[in-house]
């Protein structure tokens, strides 16, 4: 309970505390809810929220319209290379939001690589509202592909076969049976996907202020980064922010809770999946466009840039060489630093919620102690906290000047913040695991004269440890690359990846921060391969 209070609790108190008392960094409580009044009744605040919820909707729609049908072919039917479409579509997921769009940037701008090649200049689209949704989309939209062909796939066409029979015709059968039977997992993607929208800071960053669309997340970072520093008004737009995350999942406990999608007969689906016959290739031609769009364009991109001696210089062989990678190695502007920071940061981050998550899921799932409840609370309330949401509270929280000790400015404070945004992944990992697991195991222990904590180790942790490994190496990943609380929180002279990509690009050294990312993608995408199949190899191991 207590590493739950420092990551979770105490930056959200502060959040609130310092809403409501605008002088509390002075130790004073003086003129409560007097910086609300003002900062409510700003008509700002209503542009900034609108246009917040606005691309929330755009990328949930454009997500939607690229995932559900894609998503209801794979479920449905007998799609050709269908493992290599899920991979393909698992990369746009594992590019960090900020990096794709550094090379949307890279393919789309003024004499983009888009224009070099084909002569089209599509500048004023990518950096118009449209673009931003456009650009979010991409790298949101394999959320719900997986969860709605997988729940569609559990559902299987059986159903819709019988609604066939009575006189439904295909399309009928599909929107009146198979689709709503699939609405649990398409309002629970999408929702993922709305939170991610709207705590999004990168994409609005990098595309929103040409555009002239400012949203919630760069307000607030605008005002903890930018003098004169505003804490208070900081404090309010992220309590705002918070409000729209949990309206959300209270829209998607009223979806959920308004009728009942269950079956009823208690028979195991069919498996089998329809052929597509004449629609065959039309249906590959479709996957390999959105795989060719949201995949290889930005990777390609930032491959091309990395290579590129000089921006000015093109597409042309003579331009293209090593010299960034080798400024990279050579670490002559930091970033082998930055990126021993990150990684270090990324693995103490995971096994720190991978411990934390572990306790904290045994003690709620396993134990009758009081306070389990508030405790199941305080796992899940980071969900509802996005990353510049964290960043402020840890600002307002470990920034106070009567503390006598504070890992404020320090790169404590960024495990910290990874830690919070990151806990629920472990938490939840870990309370599906002993779920599955007996209380005989536990009990035969106790008779025996184990300890709770020798139970704990020697039993229970063994066995959820595939699982919880699993999680831990989703926390590294995302850790090692995460952009929004990094930017806020960083102390000075401290560079993570992200902080490095994202000032080289600042500065004009583009070059030398795409080979940053495209070393990035290649470090978070493999070492976790590496881990797990480490992993399958002992589990084969005979002395297993």
């Amino acid at each position: 309970m207590t590493g739950l209070v420092f990551v979770v609790v105490i930056p959200f108190v502060f959040i609130v505390a310092q809403a409501i008392f605008p002088h509390l960094g002075r130790g004073s409580l003086a003129a409560p809810f007097s910086a609300m009044v003002g900062a409510l009744s700003d008509p700002r605040l209503i542009g900034m929220t609108m246009n917040t919820l606005l691309l929330g909707a755009l990328v949930v729609g454009l997500s939607a319209l690229i995932a559900v049908p894609l998503a209801v072919l794979r479920g449905l039917f007998r799609v050709p290379l269908a493992v290599l479409w899920d991979v393909l579509f698992l990369i746009p997921f594992m590019i960090p939001p900020y990096i794709a769009t550094l090379g949307w940037i890279m393919t789309l701008q003024p004499r983009g690589y888009l224009t070099q090649l084909f002569g089209v200049d599509l500048a004023t689209f990518l950096f118009s509202v449209p673009g931003i949704a456009f650009v979010m989309s991409l790298n949101t939209f394999p959320v719900v592909y997986f969860a709605v062909s997988r729940t569609i796939e559990t559902v299987g066409s059986r159903y819709a076969d019988v609604g066939r029979v009575f006189g439904a015709s295909p399309a009928k059968a599909f929107w009146r049976i198979t689709l709503p039977l699939a609405t649990p997992g398409l309002v629970a993607s999408l929702l993922l996907v709305f939170a991610m929208a709207i705590e999004e800071y990168g994409t609005p960053a990098a595309l929103g202020t040409r555009a002239g669309f400012e949203v919630l997340v760069t307000a607030i970072d605008l005002r903890v980064s930018d003098w004169p520093i505003d804490l208070p008004g900081a404090a309010i737009l992220s309590l705002v922010l918070v409000i729209l995350s949990f309206a959300a999942f209270l829209l998607q406990r009223w979806i959920l809770t308004r009728r009942s999608y269950q079956t009823t007969t208690g028979k195991p689906q069919a498996g089998a999946r329809r052929e597509l016959g004449r629609w065959r290739y039309p249906v590959i031609a479709l996957f390999a466009l959105v795989a060719f769009v949201a995949a290889a364009i930005p990777i390609l991109a930032i491959l091309a840039t990395a290579l590129s001696r000089t921006i000015s210089g093109g597409l042309s062989l003579a331009n293209l060489g090593l010299d960034n990678f080798a400024a990279i190695l050579g670490d002559t502007s930091g970033a082998l630093r930055a990126l021993g920071t990150s990684l270090g940061l990324g693995i103490a981050a995971a096994i720190t919620t991978g411990f934390l998550g572990a306790l904290s899921a045994y003690t709620i799932v396993k134990t009758k102690v009081r306070g389990r409840g508030l405790l199941d609370v305080l796992t899940i309330l980071p969900n509802a906290l996005p990353g510049i949401v964290v960043a402020v509270g840890l600002i307002l929280a470990w920034n106070q000047p009567w503390l006598p000790i504070t890992p404020y400015n320090t790169t404590l404070i960024l495990l910290l913040a990874y830690c919070c945004i990151l806990l629920p992944q472990p938490v939840r990992y870990a309370t599906a695991a002993f779920h599955q697991i007996g209380d005989n195991l536990e009990a035969a222990a106790r008779v025996a004269g184990a300890s709770p904590l020798i139970v704990f180790r020697r039993i229970m942790l063994p066995l959820i440890m595939p699982g919880m490994i699993a999680s831990m190496l989703l926390v590294f990943a995302v850790a090692t690359r995460e952009l929004v609380a990094s930017i806020v929180i960083a102390p000075v002279g401290v560079s993570t990846i992200s902080t490095y990509i994202w000032r080289q690009f600042e500065q004009g050294s583009v070059g030398q921060g795409m080979a940053m990312a495209f070393l990035t993608i290649l470090i978070s995408t493999a070492f976790p391969l590496m881990v797990l199949q480490l992993m399958r190899r002992r589990k084969g191991s005979p002395m297993l």
